[in-house]
Parts: structure tokens; sequence; C-alpha cells
């Protein structure tokens, strides 16, 4: 499979079940999160800390086969005014040489605000700043995977 930019791409060379990973990627760590198999629902699962391409790939695709994972969602990290600055680029590219390891079709998704609404909604659930940092990235990868699931839903609907 490959790299699908446009989103209903994405969608469309998926398997009608099967869950889904969304990645939250940051310079020092990767969040990721995990769909139930009808793509309900998004889970936080774990943060990776970043090592090298060959040993994060290996960790992500490692539980991407545990968890029987049909797709992968990257959080497109765009400026607020819709660019696409150096992250995305980097975004990208880790999208690419993932590609190279796996059939597994992938796709991005917005994720300009996800951060935001992660912290905020750690603040609420009164988590310590501690316990914040060691899981805002997973939870972060929640937003963006529930957001695609979301959209999936609604194109799902309109089909």
């Amino acid at each position: 499979m490959s790299v699908l930019d446009v989103f209903d791409d994405f969608a469309a060379a998926l398997p009608r079940t099967g869950a889904l990973m969304g990645m939250d990627l940051g310079d020092k760590t990767i969040g990721l999160a995990v769909s139930d198999g009808l793509r309900g629902v998004a889970s936080p699962l774990e943060t990776v800390r970043r090592k090298k391409f060959g040993v994060d790939a290996a960790r992500v695709l490692e539980l991407v086969a545990e968890r029987d994972v049909a797709g992968l969602i990257l959080g497109l990290p765009r400026n607020m005014d819709g660019t696409e600055g150096p992250r995305c680029q980097s975004t990208r590219a880790f999208a690419r040489n993932l590609s190279r390891l796996t059939e597994l079709p992938i796709g991005f998704w917005d994720e300009r605000l996800s951060t935001v609404a992660a912290e905020r909604a750690l603040l609420e659930a009164d988590t310590s700043r501690q316990r914040r940092a060691q899981v805002i990235d997973h939870v972060a990868a929640g937003y963006i995977l529930q957001g695609a699931l979301d959209r999936l839903r609604h194109i799902g609907a309109g089909a």
C-alpha cells in the first residue's frame, strides 16, 4: 500500500473493519492510540521514546501486529494558518519510510489542536503535572485518531 495524502482515498483503501492506530509524532516521543475493531472509539495506548527510525518503526509495527491494526493515521502538525512547515515534512518523511515496511494504508489527520485538547482534558481530570508529561503524547494521539474515526463514520453515513 502507500501513503495516501487525501483522507477520502485513505478511507477507500481501508478494509470495512479492523482497528486503526493513531500516531502523534514529536521530536522526542511518538504517542500511540488504537481504536476498537469497529472503529468507534480511540483509546490512548502508549508513548514511545524516539531513538532512531528503525527502532521506532519496529515498536510501532510490533503493536500493529499485536492489535491487528488495519491502517495508520499520522497527525499532521500544520501551522495555524494551514501551511506546512518543517514538522509536517518530518511527519511525511516518517510516513514514507514506514510505508516501505508495511502494506497498511497510511493517512494523515490535521492535528492542529490535538495537544491543546489533550492538555485541557488532563487538566480537567486534575491530572498531576508529572503524570500529564507522561501521558500527553498518547492522549493527543487519541484525539487525532478519534477525529479521524468520526470523519470515517461521516463518510460511511453518506455512502
